[in-house]
């Protein structure tokens, strides 16, 4: 079985050709993210994948996270790979150094999150739910808050979680029941249940930081009653140290399809005699404050998306090169070949490589802008960027994760009925794959976030802002010699009027005809991701072609060009039939009677 390399060689492309770096490394807050420093942080990440983190996925797949009396024990080897996770340094690299953070640009922290997920899925759900509520404490927080607890979070001494669901609760948190109430000493009393909490319990870490959210005595209904409230594991004495266990408590883990290793909790709090939590910034603004746990977590999760498809790919690629199988096609009597020299064989692992590559270059074009609309000196800038990143989140979380499931379904059918037996690995991912869809949103939800809050309510501004920065790229593109680039241009073009027209469908019928439009979210969903995908690819084709035509030989860059061209014939050619479907397709789904289904 082969284990995980980190594309370390594409990821160096990506972050200084498309992404980037040198403009990111000129923000105030992110001067020392040098291209020496990244490619070195870069280097070692790699080896701690690598040589840590991925031996421990495939055993940590069959023995699972185990629960008894109501705690978790971590698969063999994931406790000691933590510690020394920990000790690295990883656990603080993107935070804040006031903290003791190494505040490095999001952008490296995207990469580096990138290889935690392809090496062990069900490790990286940890440090991503960890560092969710660091940037929720860090915030929204009270001063006392962030004394308490920040230090030991970001140093990965202490693990965070966030506790949104409940039974009777899933995607709608208007209908959260849990309640707090207020203590004497200005404490509150947490009671009530949580389901399908990551990392709600394990052996990792000496406490976990539960982020909860629940309603007060006084609260109105709805969403605008929900508080958030920080309930440790084990309550904090004055100095700082572990005190007593608090009234919160894992009382089972669930059986899943996938990330076996990674327990999910249900958590309950306040059976005894209610779990202290202490309020998060301000009464009944606790769905604003986790919006703020989801918006990175949401990103975290698209970068699952992109590490399934590399993941997969890797894998699907490694196996086609071993296994020997019937003789060259159109070749008779000849030796047996490697399945890599079957054309629908190549033109899997080429469906696969292109999605990997596209959404990475995706993914990481968008975390260089979040550290701009941070770190950016200008108020304009900052606005700009904040409105692309907010236009794409739902992108990346939405079409890498349905990507990461479609790639790692055909990993499988490149090996075949190997692919279906487990001790290949390639199920694995396909079964770990599933959940990035789900949590933190389905696609459905981060589709009608997308054509809702991020487009209609703005009449689709910022989509053509992105339309026009595409559209600019025609000229460069007409500029290049060779069938490569006159595909690319031509499948690109109408790929982008593709786009145009359905957005410009979806912004004039929202008000009109919710219903028609909402129709038609995931596709849009998914004909955005696919063209901004080839956007980065049609970015890195013009690139690579001006290193080989500046006298660059090495082989990566016309793999570039070629890799381009795939996905513009195979991938971007989709998009018309995504927008007819938009334009047209809501009357089939709307027709049929209830009763009929």
């Amino acid at each position: 079985m082969s284990e995980y390399v980190a594309p370390v060689r594409d990821m160096q492309f990506v972050i200084h050709e498309l992404a980037g770096l040198e403009q990111v490394a000129q923000l105030p807050g992110c001067e020392e993210a040098s291209s020496d420093l990244v490619d070195a942080v870069l280097e070692e990440a790699a080896k701690f994948a690598e040589e840590v983190l991925s031996p421990l996925n495939w055993p940590g797949d069959q023995e699972g996270a185990q629960w008894r009396d109501k705690a978790v024990t971590m698969p063999p080897g994931f406790k000691d790979a933590y510690k020394l996770f920990a000790d690295s340094g990883w656990t603080a690299l993107a935070c804040e150094p006031e903290w003791g953070g190494q505040g490095l640009p999001k952008l490296v922290a995207a990469a580096v999150a990138e290889m935690w997920k392809s090496a062990n899925h069900a490790f990286s759900l940890c440090p991503l739910l960890t560092a969710g509520a660091i940037e929720a404490l860090v915030l929204t927080g009270s001063d006392e808050l962030k004394a308490t607890y920040l230090e030991k979070m970001v140093s990965g001494v202490w693990t965070g979680t966030m506790n949104l669901t409940e039974p009777n609760a899933g995607s709608d948190l208007a209908a959260v029941r849990t309640r707090a109430e207020p203590q004497a000493d200005g404490s509150y009393k947490i009671f009530g249940q949580k389901i399908f909490i990551t990392y709600g319990d394990h052996d990792m870490a000496e406490n976990i930081v539960h982020l909860v959210l629940a309603r007060t005595p006084t609260a109105p209904e709805g969403v605008k009653g929900i508080s958030l409230f920080v309930v440790p594991k084990f309550l904090i004495n004055v100095d700082g140290s572990l005190g007593a266990r608090n009234d919160a408590y894992c009382v089972s883990i669930e059986h899943k399809l996938g990330i076996h290793a990674s327990p999910t909790a249900i958590m309950a709090f306040g059976d005894h005699s209610g779990a202290i939590g202490h309020l998060v910034g301000e009464e009944n603004r606790g769905l604003e404050y986790m919006f703020i746990m989801m918006n990175a977590a949401r990103f975290g999760v698209g970068l699952e998306g992109v590490a399934a498809c590399e993941r997969s790919y890797q894998r699907a690629r490694d196996y086609a090169r071993e296994r020997i199988q019937c003789t060259d096609i159109g070749v008779r009597g000849g030796p047996k070949v490697p399945i890599i020299r079957h054309p629908d064989v190549r033109r899997m692992l080429m469906t696969m490589k292109s999605r990997a590559e596209a959404a990475r270059a995706l993914a990481y074009v968008v975390a260089a802008a979040h550290d701009a609309a941070v770190h950016h000196p200008d108020a304009g800038e900052r606005k700009r960027n904040q409105a692309f990143v907010d236009l794409m989140i739902p992108v990346v979380k939405g079409w890498s994760t349905e990507s990461g499931v479609t790639m790692a379904s055909m990993g499988v059918q490149v090996h075949g009925g190997m692919g279906y037996v487990e001790e290949t690995g390639a199920a694995q991912h396909l079964r770990d794959a599933q959940i990035s869809t789900i949590y933190e949103g389905t696609t459905g939800i981060q589709a009608n976030d997308l054509i809702g809050r991020k487009m209609a309510r703005e009449g689709g501004a910022t989509l053509q802002a992105v339309i026009g920065m595409m559209r600019a790229l025609d000229a460069d593109l007409a500029g290049q010699d060779g069938a490569n680039f006159a595909a690319i241009r031509s499948r690109f073009g109408v790929a982008i009027d593709a786009l145009a027209s359905a957005g410009e469908w979806i912004v004039a019928n929202y008000g009109a005809d919710v219903r028609a439009a909402s129709s038609g979210a995931v596709p849009f969903l998914t004909l955005l991701g696919i063209v901004a995908g080839g956007w980065q690819m049609v970015r890195a084709a013009l690139i690579a072609q001006a290193k080989i035509d500046a006298g660059n030989s090495d082989p990566f860059y016309a793999a570039k060009v070629v890799t381009a061209r795939f996905y513009a014939d195979h991938v971007l050619s989709q998009a018309a039939g995504l927008a007819s479907s938009i334009i047209d397709g809501a009357e089939g789904v709307l027709a049929l009677a209830e009763e009929m289904f």
